[in-house]
């Protein structure tokens, strides 16, 4: 295993440890105390306990719920999006059930609004980082995720329409007051989740080079996006060069600005937010399928 992809597993165990602790502090510090519901299967975990314990008179934690909840849609995982995403989503529900299980419930925020706000933030940090990292906190997001891959679709919107059965559900059983709470609280996280899960959001880069070949060939080895070449010159030095432009995903920025910079260390890069696209922009399982067909063979981007 090489430095690079030793320190991006690290990064997701990192960040699949510390979004596990931030789920499990939202549910149990703001939203259980104040009957105000998260959205997703922690949602649904959480109208399954207080259904438990109202009706049935029995205490089963949050916790046992989300666990148990996850394991079929961690199989619709498998199949749909992948054994990685999978595996990585599943330990992160299974670290955020048993956490709920050992973090005290303790009421933070008195003010239901507070607690609506502090705790949708908090679940959308969590989500939008899992997303980032390449994976998610289980249940919703996973069903959330094969309609993002299927439609482009914005996952906080997905979500967000996702959760309003779970809101209609707890205004009918346990009272509108609550209901309406909990619908600040998705709203917030799906916002969080839109602001931190940034893949559906396109840019155009326009690069300035003296070293075009260099760069389209570092490029085209990390990412299956076309380059257009256009001759350029400089105003001022009057010197000739290549403006690249390429049209990208936002969550593929960092990787692009560090592959250029690492060719040429003086290169301009113009970023412009893309409002529509016509054509081929490949979305991730197409790249995939691309790579594999590169591998097997040998055709060349």
């Amino acid at each position: 295993m090489n430095k690079r992809v030793f320190l991006e597993y690290f990064t997701k165990i990192i960040v699949l440890i510390g979004t596990a602790i931030i789920e499990a502090v939202a549910l149990n510090e703001f939203l259980i105390p104040n009957n105000i519901f998260s959205g997703g299967f922690n949602g649904v975990a959480q109208l399954s306990s207080w259904a438990a314990e109202t009706l049935l008179n029995v205490h089963i934690s949050t916790g046992i719920f989300i666990l148990t909840l996850n394991v079929p849609i961690a199989l619709i995982g498998w199949l749909k999006i992948g054994p990685q995403f999978t595996v990585f989503s599943f330990i992160n529900s299974f670290l955020t059930s048993i956490l709920t299980l050992i973090l005290p419930i303790s009421q933070v925020a008195n003010n239901s609004l507070l607690a609506s706000l502090f705790g949708g933030v908090l679940v959308g940090a969590g989500s939008g980082l899992t997303f980032k990292y390449g994976f998610s906190t289980g249940g919703m997001d996973i069903v959330a995720m094969v309609v993002q891959k299927t439609t482009g679709k914005s996952i906080g919107n997905i979500t967000m329409s996702i959760n309003m059965v779970i809101v209609a559900i707890a205004g009918l059983n346990i009272g509108w007051n609550n209901a309406l709470y909990t619908i600040i609280g998705i709203y917030a996280t799906s916002r969080v989740i839109d602001t931190i899960h940034t893949r559906h959001q396109k840019l155009t880069a326009f690069i300035v080079t003296d070293m075009a070949e260099e760069v389209i060939r570092a490029l085209h080895a990390e990412l299956i996006r076309g380059i257009t070449i256009m001759p350029s010159q400089g105003a001022y030095t009057r010197q000739e060069s290549k403006t690249l432009m390429m049209v990208i995903s936002r969550y593929e920025l960092y990787q692009m600005e560090h592959i250029v910079k690492e060719i040429d260390h003086d290169a301009f890069i113009n970023l412009v937010n893309t409002v529509n696209l016509s054509g081929n922009f490949w979305d991730e399982d197409a790249q995939q399928q691309i790579r594999k067909n590169v591998q097997v063979n040998g055709i060349k981007r």
